[in-house]
């Protein structure tokens, strides 16, 4: 059953809470919310079954979580906040964070700023360089087309670095209006990307305390791999390891199982 959580602008954000124990929120990627991401809805499902207490919230700008545009970084870590509010109650515990692709950027964002995280989860983060120019010129052509109105345009900008078949499949699928729909909420995940090429990644990062697993698939472009890399070199108390998938999609029950082993480590 969906609940509401309410944001410091007065937005409402959605969300699925399943199971009991240590709580974790699943930052989801650039094409993810609830109804359109089956496989999310399975991870949590089996985290849960691992004996966690288990959010999976519609991003703002997605499924049942409405909102004005523009949509910004700095909004979206106001809703996980106020979903990290709501599992703590308001107490001194922190959360852990699993962030998925572009939604890695955005959870590694929210530890920086402050939230109380006890772990993150980093599966896959796209990242340029390390204080390379190339995300803010990402974040301003998306913006630009974001202003514009054009919806299949920033869809297809935000993907113009993907292998080219994942952007023909996915304008020949059903599933491209629901796609286009969400184009204003890609905001956030380019901002995130190039927040991190700001400043140098330790620094950025010298803050986040929290363990940190960075996950990276089997079969995956080097650009995972120099990524992956590039975050334990930054964070404090990262480590790497690989997991069984490919195309940059995973076995829900696998990466639950990476989750919870790390958790509970």
């Amino acid at each position: 059953m969906t609940e509401f959580v309410t944001s410091a602008d007065g937005t409402r954000i959605a969300f699925d809470r399943v199971g009991s124990g240590p709580p974790v929120i699943l930052v989801g990627g650039a094409m993810q919310f609830r109804g359109f991401d089956p496989a999310t809805v399975a991870l949590a499902d089996a985290l849960a079954e691992h004996g966690f207490d288990v959010v999976h919230y519609d991003r703002r700008g997605r499924g049942e979580s409405p909102a004005r545009e523009p949509i910004t970084l700095a909004q979206t870590l106001d809703d996980l906040r106020a979903l990290a509010d709501l599992l703590t109650e308001g107490a001194d515990d922190a959360v852990a964070l699993f962030g998925n692709s572009s939604g890695g950027a955005i959870a590694l964002a929210a530890a920086a700023a402050g939230l109380p995280v006890s772990a993150l989860v980093l599966f896959e983060v796209p990242l340029d360089e390390e204080r390379g120019t190339g995300g803010g010129e990402f974040l301003a052509g998306l913006r630009e087309r974001i202003r514009g109105g054009d919806a299949d345009a920033t869809v297809e900008y935000f993907m113009k670095d993907m292998p080219p078949e994942w952007l023909a499949g996915a304008r020949a699928s059903g599933g491209w209006p629901v796609m286009t729909a969400m184009a204003p909420s890609l905001e956030p995940d380019a901002e995130a990307l190039a927040w991190t090429q700001s400043a140098p990644r330790a620094e950025l990062c010298a803050e986040v305390h929290a363990r940190t697993l960075v996950l990276v698939g089997s079969e995956t472009q080097p650009l995972m791999v120099a990524a992956a890399d590039s975050l334990v070199a930054g964070l404090p108390r990262a480590e790497r390891r690989e997991l069984a998938a490919s195309d940059h999609r995973w076995d829900p029950k696998q990466l639950a199982l990476a989750i919870a082993g790390f958790l509970v480590d």
